[in-house]
């Protein structure tokens, strides 16, 4: 009966469970995966790859270039569809699409523009709000908001629901110092950003109708990960540190002392937008300050995925932390909502470049960028669900295959959504598909 409920509670059924062919199979598929030579999508004239983004129903592979273009590319067929020439002015960073149709970009020429595949010859619009290169698009399916990130240190949400050709309505929602990488939760119930500093930030309860402002929001709690220390004896440990573009000087950490003394007398519950605020601790980098390079979230929610870089810049690391939900035992002790379950040191290459991994669809597989190739990774050798190998300490994670087929540094990697395939993208502009071989 427990066994039942704890299924039921993981979203299980009897025609879904872990010790069925079926995952077995998918291992299998995954474990043969190689390079499909007659896919190589060559991009080199338009520079380093940036982002790969496959839309929902997985029949478009974009590629966010370095030398302001997106191409569009059929990944059944690697036939290409449409180059978006001088689509910004500057480096496109990231894209995101909003449904099968929409899609959004952003660069480093501080806009964001909207696509509508049915009609690529012009923009929907462009998006103007940010004073310095926009790095990152997320999109709240609840609210249908449009959640942008750049290196000014603003979060800004956008009402793409009421878009004109000048734009749409907008606001600032969150600033923070060093900021790197945004990303919502599968259940937009939480917003995460890392930071240049080594500092992850978790807004709960995540409510993006009310703007905040530096010393509105109430501090849940702040702490390292996996130690007793608090954010404070931890900070004088994280250097400067540039990351593929300038990032900011560490002072004094995102928070001060004070916004933090004042949260400690918080009584009662949490209330929207409840700011918690960690310095993840990653292996071998004790004492020494790290930059979170790279963030992503599980697709079930359960867990977040980060890369970092030691500020010598001399290690980069991969580390899976999970989700511990519930409330504090009492409401004014600072309890730290993340915990770190696996980690693997990753090959130092390509310094100053942000490496972008990625979860499989179903969250079983890693794919990280690894030196001139990618590594896929499991949980354990079975590549067994995160809830069903949660180790009692940290653990490695298990490499599963390696695929080498660049010339140059892997910058950013992606599974489609809908087949078994992985696309990746490397410093010099080669993009290359993997898929099974029987």
């Amino acid at each position: 009966l427990f066994g039942w409920l704890r299924g039921r509670c993981l979203g299980r059924s009897a025609a879904v469970d872990p010790a069925r062919d079926t995952f077995g199979a998918m291992t299998g598929l995954y474990g043969s995966i190689q390079p499909a030579d007659s896919v190589y999508l060559s991009t080199r004239t338009h520079g380093a790859v940036f982002n790969l983004e496959y839309s929902p129903d997985g029949s478009v592979l974009t590629v966010a270039c370095e030398q302001t273009e997106v191409l569009l590319f059929d990944p059944i067929s690697s036939k290409h569809i449409k180059t978006l020439s001088e689509a910004h002015e500057d480096c496109v960073n990231n894209i995101r699409f909003l449904d099968n149709r929409l899609f959004a970009t952003c660069s480093d020429d501080t806009t964001i523009a909207l696509w509508d595949l049915r009609k690529l010859n012009t923009k929907v619009c462009t998006l103007h709000g940010h004073t310095s290169w926009v790095k990152n698009i997320e999109y709240d399916t609840n609210t249908r908001l449009l959640v942008t990130s750049g290196f000014d240190g603003n979060v800004i949400i956008w009402d793409t629901n009421r878009c004109t050709e000048d734009g749409c309505p907008h606001k600032k929602f969150f600033h923070t110092r060093f900021l790197m990488r945004m990303r919502l939760t599968p259940d937009c119930s939480k917003m995460l950003i890392s930071t240049s500093s080594g500092y992850l930030l978790i807004l709960h309860d995540l409510d993006l109708n009310k703007s905040l402002e530096v010393g509105s929001y109430p501090i849940l709690r702040a702490r390292r990960t996996t130690s007793s220390s608090d954010i404070t004896s931890s900070s004088g440990s994280s250097g400067p540190r540039a990351v593929g573009s300038p990032c900011h000087q560490n002072d004094s950490g995102p928070l001060s002392e004070k916004h933090m003394s004042r949260s400690s007398q918080r009584e009662g519950g949490s209330p929207r937008n409840s700011l918690e605020v960690l310095t993840p601790e990653v292996p071998g980098e004790r004492d020494r300050g790290n930059c979170i390079t790279s963030l992503q979230l599980h697709p079930k929610g359960w867990a977040t995925l980060l890369r970092c870089s030691s500020n010598r810049d001399d290690q980069e690391w991969t580390c899976v932390y999970e989700f511990q939900e519930g409330a504090p035992v009492r409401p004014v002790s600072p309890r730290c909502s993340l915990r770190l379950t696996h980690c693997i040191e990753e090959a130092n290459v390509g310094r100053g470049y942000i490496k972008e991994l990625c979860f499989s669809p179903d969250g079983r597989m890693i794919s990280s960028p690894h030196g001139f190739g990618i590594r896929l990774l499991g949980f354990d050798a079975h590549c067994s669900e995160l809830v069903d190998c949660l180790p009692k300490e940290a653990s490695p994670l298990k490499e599963i295959r390696s695929l080498y087929s660049h010339n140059d540094v892997v910058l950013t990697t992606k599974f489609s959504p809908t087949h078994c395939q992985i696309a990746s993208g490397c410093l010099s502009g080669r993009v290359s598909l993997y898929q099974p071989k029987f």
